[in-house]
């Protein structure tokens, strides 16, 4: 992995409140860039609530199916686990 995201992800780690964390993302990120994030969070949240098929949730939220897909293979197929991760901890479990 490249140094400088690395240094990037060891700097959030000293983000200790949600208003830090706020004015840091709405300095580093487009308004757009903040709303995308904002919508494959909630796409991975209704995935893992399992209420609504892949094209529900992108009619519900005005996405497309692919990023309701690409969202979805992050959250169960890929090795970083980093949706799987914070919806664990939200939910106060071990991650598995």
């Amino acid at each position: 992995m490249d140094d400088d995201l690395i240094d990037l992800f060891e700097a959030m780690t000293k983000l200790e409140t949600r208003d830090e964390i706020e004015r840091f993302l709405t300095d580093l990120c487009t308004p757009q860039e903040l709303k995308s994030l904002k919508e494959r969070w909630k796409v991975c949240q209704l995935i893992d609530s399992g209420q609504m098929s892949y094209r529900e949730i992108g009619t519900k939220l005005g996405v497309s199916t692919t990023t309701v897909t690409r969202v979805a293979r992050f959250l169960r197929d890929e090795p970083y686990l980093g949706y799987a991760t914070l919806l664990y901890k939200i939910k106060g479990e071990k991650v598995k």
